[in-house]
């Protein structure tokens, strides 16, 4: 009786372990972790001038009247500046800040509030690739800094807290847990973004992801939704962000790898055709002329199976993972080519200096505008960089108002207004609004209803009697 008595004892007590074992990593209280932190996490406001031209009269001259051209020069610019809100945190005392790219991008001025004190700001360097950027805080004082965790050994379910500006509210803490990891949302090209259901809102961004040591192991981005957190946010891993940021740090700018191939997802049916076993790596598509991939012999319809010892389960690993490896470092790659398996010696080339990146970053810098004449307008297509810039809804179209004439009949609108809709039909391209208008144009009534997007992202209709 007793050797049964002894051995409940023992699974009693091995049982009370367990669950307390189970269970200590449960914080009762996040306080003393927000205290310790939050003087580290800032405050970002950014000041831009926008420029508008405005009618200086009561009235408007008839088409064709002489007193339109002598007047015309009466129409000057107004100007106003508008402001933005983000986050960001110190990683150095003399107060180097991380952020969003988005954040700060197009900023004349730069405040950074710590402490209830305001500095200016100056831009280190920044990078739309990753949306990161570094800025310094132009003061003597010195600064209490965080550090950064290991984002690799995160685990899905471990506990996160959030420190950050949203809407405008000051230093505000939520908590949560890890979601998911590895996810891509199409933002940009080199995601890999931790998932968490710790709220993060508008003004987040920038903000740190802080494990449960205090450590930053990510840098919250993007949001799922418009309205507000939705219980999925979504951060920069710390490992990543790092050698983006030592670089911007060292350099001003990124120095990324650059293999020369454009890819796509091996899928069930290429890898049958090419009697791979399974569906996995990079399919090369086309390689560019004198890239590093051509002078290798890398040819298009191979499949890239392995990139300096790290395998390719899926296509959207290779190009972050080429984008963090050393300029100039010669790496081997195992390629499936005529159902075999063969390996090839590349030296990789700098991403920023390829024509590749040259005409990307054109194209995005020059987006094409044309001129709607009904309205005396000049618009551009909305693009996913402004529907994540602004939160609007990922499946928002519309176009983008540049510029509008001093005799438009919506010269009370303002540059950067979005159009989404005229006579309650979607705006998919500008030829969408550009049609309508002038339908509307050879019509009786001539009036026309547009849905817009003002600069607070509010919603409104607006009835335009068109001349």
């Amino acid at each position: 009786m007793k050797k049964y008595f002894k051995l409940l004892i023992v699974i009693i007590v091995s049982i009370n372990y367990s669950f307390a074992a189970n269970t200590q990593d449960i914080p009762s209280t996040f306080a003393d972790l927000a205290e310790r932190l939050m003087p580290s996490v800032v405050n970002i406001s950014t000041t831009t001038t926008i420029t508008t031209k405005s009618n200086p009269f009561p009235f408007q001259f008839p088409p064709g009247s002489p007193f339109e051209d002598m007047f015309r020069e009466f129409g000057t610019p107004q100007t106003r500046k508008t402001s933005a809100l983000g986050s960001g945190f110190i990683i150095d005392e003399k107060g180097i800040v991380i952020t969003n790219n988005h954040v700060i991008k197009g900023a004349e001025d730069i405040f950074v509030r710590v402490n209830g004190e305001n500095f200016k700001a100056k831009v280190l360097g920044a990078d739309s690739g990753m949306d990161l950027a570094v800025l310094k805080i132009e003061s003597n004082n010195n600064f209490r800094p965080v550090k950064f965790g290991d984002s690799d050994n995160a685990r899905i379910g471990d506990w996160v807290i959030a420190i950050g500006n949203p809407f405008g509210l000051g230093g505000t803490v939520t908590s949560g847990i890890i979601s998911a990891r590895n996810r891509s949302i199409g933002l940009s090209r080199y995601e890999d973004f931790i998932q968490t259901d710790a709220s993060i809102n508008q003004g987040n961004s920038g903000g740190p992801l802080f494990n449960m040591k205090g450590d930053v192991i990510g840098i919250n981005t993007a949001i799922l939704g418009q309205s507000g957190s939705i219980g999925i946010g979504f951060a920069i891993p710390s490992n990543s962000a790092k050698k983006v940021i030592n670089q911007l740090i060292e350099f001003g700018e990124t120095k990324r790898g650059w293999l020369g191939v454009r890819i796509q997802v091996v899928s069930t049916e290429i890898a049958e055709v090419e009697k791979l076993d399974t569906p996995r790596g990079a399919l090369v598509v086309s390689v560019a002329e004198n890239s590093p991939s051509d002078k290798a012999g890398i040819k298009a319809g191979d499949i890239i199976l392995e990139f300096d010892g790290r395998k390719i389960t899926e296509m959207k690993e290779l190009p972050k993972i080429v984008a963090e490896t050393e300029v100039g470092k010669k790496v081997k790659v195992k390629l499936w080519r005529n159902k075999r398996e063969l390996t090839k010696d590349i030296v990789l080339g700098r991403l920023e200096t390829s024509n590749d990146f040259k005409s990307q970053k054109t194209l995005t810098q020059k987006p094409k505008e044309n001129n709607i004449d009904g309205l005396k307008i000049t618009v551009r297509l909305l693009d996913k960089q402004d529907i994540q810039e602004r939160n609007l809804p990922k499946d928002t179209r519309g176009v983008v108002i540049t510029k509008i004439e001093n005799d438009s009949p919506i010269n009370y609108l303002q540059v950067n207004n979005i159009i989404v809709e005229a006579q309650k039909r979607k705006i998919n391209t500008i030829g969408d609004l550009d049609n309508i208008v002038k339908m509307t144009l050879r019509g009786s009534e001539k009036t026309l209803l547009i849905a817009i997007y003002n600069n607070q992202n509010q919603r409104r209709y607006i009835g335009v009697k068109l001349n």
